[in-house]
């Protein structure tokens, strides 16, 4: 066994124990385990929502262990729980990998722990000759005051006083310390799911990993288990295992291993959320095309389009603030549902203003397209968008960026990761009013279609009939996405750029145009601002 002493970083440590030592000798630690114990290693904060008994624990005792050890810049870890019998549990594992990693380190020793009060705190500890320790603790927050190191808050849900013990962790961030809390979830409103949502929102800093039970059995928890208990790995056994533990759990098979808090299903964003963030001064332009107009001559589209466009958007054009950035986000469709495109501007406060909403029917994939490079070459300083690149919006989003720059423009997948990065970010933007979009009965139908589907907040499928845009059709939460997708566009880090000619092209260039060769500036189809 690699001694973690001989490494420089407890995630190279991790990284030797979850490798395979022969092929009939399995790796100590699963995929999953490993890839925590790093992510742990590359942010201060990081938040596990996970399924029963998946190892997660078992995993982080191994990196306590590979963390205090080394001879190189060990550091103390400090684990709190909620109770004294997985207090005990986890220094047990540790004690057993101290063992098996070859450190010379004493039984673990019931101690009591100097917080500065008279009784102490009740602990377990394992001391090692690098000087540092593994501490359990209880789960009271001054038993962190004066610390340096590690904290370990496990099953953090279920924690009395979780939030002030959070935040006496977060102290120790500040000297290169970090902060691992891992729970199952205890219900949608519980301060662990709270403070997720608080970091994939943006409020807070820090990284949240999901493990469901699914992922932890791709990844081999069963195999695991049947390694530890000798029966022999099928795939029949394993379906009917997991199939007999969700029986056993019943009605809480959702939260206890698909990580879905309770009560966390159904609408995302209350009606009045969404109301509160509406103004009537900000404008829903909608262009429906009539049946067989993609059978049309070429010129004849693109001229209708071109004068509709005109008589639309050109006015909405001039309420744009000439010295501020403009983002947008889109949701392509091309039949039966809308195909919204959603400008913005912050402005002085830093409050995001969507200036407009654009929505299509029934428009050709070219005239999308030339709809969208009409109104950037005319939007002041277009700095990001973000585009929906599912089936054939794929194809609408390359063509933006080899217009545009896939440096300023993002094709984005409809993926529950995606969700998860960024609708929260809209939700918090629209909770705490730092956003307006327009107020339109179909632009509040589509963020009420905003549904927690296995804990993940998303658009779910299918279709519903509304008149809410005055003409029959089917919504199915687009602008929604369109909106999402500009608020991320909104965060980008990106400069704007602003180019313009003089009109003149270069005296050599003029002289070589009609020769047929040497070098110099080619004459350039029209650009998007001729039209």
């Amino acid at each position: 066994m690699i001694a973690p002493s001989s490494l420089a970083h407890p995630s190279q440590a991790a990284l030797a124990v979850g490798q395979a030592v022969a092929d009939d000798v399995p790796a100590v630690l699963l995929t999953y385990q490993v890839e925590a114990i790093e992510l742990s290693h590359t942010t201060p904060f990081l938040l596990i929502e996970k399924s029963r008994r998946t190892g997660i624990s078992y995993a982080f005792a191994a990196d306590a262990v590979l963390t205090a050890s080394p001879a190189v810049n060990p550091q103390n870890v400090y684990y709190i729980a909620y109770n004294l019998d997985m207090t005990r549990e986890f220094i047990g594992y540790c004690g057993e990998f101290a063992k098996a990693f070859d450190q010379v380190a004493p039984q673990p020793s019931e101690i009591l722990f100097d917080d500065g009060s008279e009784k102490g705190i009740k602990a377990l500890r394992i001391d090692f000759p690098s000087g540092k320790a593994i501490v359990a603790l209880s789960s009271k927050p001054r038993s962190l005051r004066g610390m340096q190191g590690k904290v370990i808050i496990d099953e953090a849900a279920f924690h009395d006083g979780f939030e002030e013990l959070l935040k006496a962790a977060m102290a120790l961030t500040m000297w290169g310390g970090s902060v691992v809390v891992i729970s199952t979830h205890d219900g949608a409103d519980n301060a662990f799911n709270t403070t997720i949502e608080d970091v994939r929102a943006g409020k807070l800093e820090g990284e949240v990993m999901r493990l469901n039970l699914a992922d932890a059995l791709a990844q081999g928890l069963f195999k695991r288990i049947c390694l530890r208990t000798g029966q022999i790995w099928t795939p029949e056994l394993e379906a009917e295992w997991e199939r007999a533990l969700r029986k056993r759990y019943g009605d809480g098979a959702a939260e206890e291993l698909d990580v879905i808090p309770a009560r966390g299903s159904g609408t995302y964003l209350p009606r009045s959320t969404i109301e509160a963030a509406m103004s009537a001064d900000l404008p829903v332009v909608r262009l429906r095309c009539p049946d067989g107009f993609e059978l049309r001559n070429e010129h004849v589209r693109q001229d209708y389009v071109a004068e509709w466009l005109e008589q639309h958007v050109r006015p909405l054009l001039d309420t744009f603030d000439q010295n501020r950035s403009t983002f947008f986000g889109q949701d392509f469709a091309r039949s039966g549902d809308v195909s919204p495109i959603a400008f913005g501007q912050y402005d002085e406060r830093l409050n995001l203003i969507c200036r407009f909403v654009l929505e299509m029917r029934n428009v050709p994939f070219r005239e999308q397209e030339f709809i969208l490079n009409w109104i950037l070459a005319r939007v002041p300083l277009f700095t990001a968008g973000k585009m929906d690149a599912t089936g054939n919006g794929s194809a609408m989003a390359e063509f933006a960026q080899q217009t545009w720059g896939a440096d300023r423009i993002e094709a984005l997948k409809a993926t529950e990761s995606m969700y998860l990065a960024f609708m929260p970010k809209l939700k918090a933007r629209l909770e705490d009013r730092t956003m307006l979009i327009p107020r339109d009965e179909g632009v509040l139908e589509d963020l009420r279609m905003i549904k927690l589907v296995r804990g993940v907040p998303m658009i779910p499928r299918g279709s519903v009939n509304s008149k809410a845009d005055g003409a029959k059709g089917k919504r199915h939460g687009d602008v929604a996405i369109a909106l999402m997708n500009l608020v991320a566009a909104a965060d980008e880090d990106v400069v704007p750029i602003e180019v313009r000619t003089t009109g003149q092209r270069r005296t050599l260039a003029g002289e070589m145009a009609n020769t047929g060769r040497g070098f110099g500036t080619v004459q350039r189809r029209k650009s998007w601002g001729d039209y």
